[in-house]
């Protein structure tokens, strides 16, 4: 996978500013291909540089209760209530900012016309899980009550977010379906999301696994049984087979190479000790269909270089089964990240983040 991913994203366009700290150019060079540069590095890197100013009216920093947001107002002046955004970042639960997502939350906001905030959960592991989850639901539903004193339509919010923020996303949906005394969500934005952790063998690398690991504050001792599948048991294969099984995976994207993995004798210690990993707030792939089919309308991006690709196509058929119009957008040459570079578009372009952009917004303005 990764050499045929190099032989098309060989060349890439850099534009370096010149006034970023000696840090993010070491970074920004010590891969010859942007490619390389891995999810946590491009998250440290935008927190050391300077914020790209795309125009927004105001942006300030409140709290929603206990928790930090940020929120940015549209330049453009409007007659009527605006649509909402919530946007909960990337970082496995223990990186991130709301000044690393800076660039992001700005390019939303000016291109979507929209009021976006973007939350500053606790990371762990000063603050474990679930408390990233907490804070972001809490968000959500202080947003949902308090809409119109930011400009917006209580009837037009949606949440978004990338990689483990796509997780949360998914969770704080999943939290809110039986909540009456709420407005609805209009949709919710999944950007390559981590959605389960259930499946032989564990989708993500190692490297992943060990963050999400140590988020969880699960021993390590145990990470190669967890790859053999140890931690699942049999009545857990059965239930879940129905939602997360290679058969449900369409055929054309096997054709790179699929080798079907062996099953592991469960360990009743470890099954016991990994229990939390079926959890819907870690893994909301796994919630019930009483759950999923009562979720808003999703925008669903997925990469094809990326170990979380198939937890995008297999939370995409859950949806579809149940009624929920999805959207999908699958970038054939995207990567895991891509979404930090889509709103670089003087420093770093690729054609498949132009796609996702304009797929993005046109179903905001849907």
């Amino acid at each position: 996978m990764d050499q045929e991913f190099h032989s098309r994203n060989q060349y890439v366009t850099l534009t370096l500013p010149q006034d970023n700290p000696s840090w993010v150019w070491d970074q920004l060079f010590r891969w010859p291909k942007i490619g390389n540069l891995h999810q946590i590095n491009r998250i440290m890197l935008l927190s050391h540089m300077r914020s790209v100013k795309y125009e927004v009216k105001t942006s300030r920093d409140v709290r929603f209760e206990r928790v930090k947001v940020r929120i940015y107002q549209p330049k453009a002046s409007s007659n009527s209530l605006r649509r909402g955004m919530l946007y909960f970042h990337g970082g496995v639960g223990r990186l991130g900012s709301i000044r690393a997502y800076e660039r992001t939350c700005r390019y939303f906001c000016r291109k979507t016309n929209s009021v976006v905030v973007c939350v500053e959960y606790r990371l762990a592991p000063e603050h474990p899980y679930p408390a990233q989850f907490e804070d972001c639901l809490t968000a959500a539903i202080h947003f949902l009550r308090t809409a119109q004193d930011h400009g917006v339509d209580p009837s037009r919010v949606v949440i978004c977010g990338d990689s483990s923020g796509g997780t949360l996303t998914a969770a704080v949906a999943q939290a809110l379906v039986n909540r009456r005394d709420l407005p609805k969500l209009r949709a919710q934005i999944l950007i390559y999301p981590f959605l389960q952790n259930a499946r032989v063998p564990i989708l993500l690398k190692e490297r992943t696994l060990v963050l999400g690991l140590k988020y969880i504050n699960l021993d390590l001792g145990f990470i190669k049984e967890l790859f053999k599948g140890c931690h699942v048991s049999e009545q857990q294969r059965l239930k879940y087979q129905k939602w997360v099984s290679p058969d449900h995976i369409p055929h054309e994207f096997k054709t790179r190479g699929y080798k079907p993995s062996p099953k592991s004798p469960p360990s009743e210690e470890i099954c016991e000790m990994a229990k939390l990993v079926f959890d819907p707030v870690f893994s909301p792939l796994l919630a019930e269909d009483s759950v999923i089919a009562q979720l808003p309308e999703t925008f669903l991006l997925t990469c094809e270089f990326d170990v979380l690709r198939d937890d995008g196509l297999l939370y995409k058929k859950r949806l579809e089964d149940h009624g929920i119009k999805v959207t999908w957008c699958h970038l054939e040459e995207g990567f895991h990240g891509t979404v930090f570079l889509a709103v670089f578009a003087r420093l770093i372009r690729f054609q498949n983040n132009i796609c996702y952009k304009n797929m993005h917004i046109h179903f905001l303005y849907r």
